[in-house]
């Protein structure tokens, strides 16, 4: 039997299959970012990351995984890198799994008590996100960074809650350095 899918580990991009795409752009970005001044500098067309989505069962069926991956580009707002917008999962007790294939960035997780850490990721490392987490990632490197994704065909996609409350705390680049730095 033939694959349906394939993934090419040295960029990370997913073929085969019908996939779903989705892309960011600086516009979609609106109210993300802190230095809303240097948000609008930017070109509203530019990508920020893009995202293809395998999804072999239809959203919302338990029992079922779906495989992405994420593309973000090198950029920053000010002092703080281009990310995604984050999410907790509708279905708040899923959890999921982030792979690094390219590139040097943050995965971003805060509680639902909004007690916020990140990890470092880099090619070969692998991140569990736990349930009741909302997360978001940052590229803190030069180059793309791209990370495949696996999580419960029943998880479903909160992004309200982040979009109306953003989070505790954001990457930004201090002193040459990703740092966490509380929001007031």
């Amino acid at each position: 039997m033939t694959p349906q899918l394939t993934v090419d580990f040295l960029t990370g991009a997913i073929s085969g299959a019908p996939l779903q795409e989705t892309l960011r752009t600086v516009a979609d970005m609106k109210g993300y970012f802190r230095d809303e001044v240097a948000w609008q500098s930017l070109d509203s067309q530019r990508v920020v990351y893009r995202v293809q989505a395998f999804l072999p069962v239809r959203e919302g069926e338990e029992g079922g995984l779906f495989l992405g991956n994420t593309f973000i580009e090198p950029g920053m707002v000010a002092d703080e890198y281009f990310m995604t917008k984050g999410h907790f999962h509708r279905n708040r007790n899923r959890s999921e799994f982030y792979i690094t294939i390219t590139g040097r960035g943050a995965l971003i997780l805060m509680d639902e008590g909004r007690r916020t850490v990140f990890e470092p990721m880099e090619p070969g490392s692998v991140h569990y996100v736990p349930f009741n987490t909302a997360h978001r990632v940052a590229n803190t490197g030069d180059s793309v960074l791209s990370f495949l994704a696996c999580w419960p065909s029943d998880a479903g996609h909160d992004y309200g809650t982040i979009a109306s409350k953003g989070f505790s705390a954001r990457i930004r680049k201090i002193n040459g350095v990703a740092t966490l730095v509380e929001e007031p």
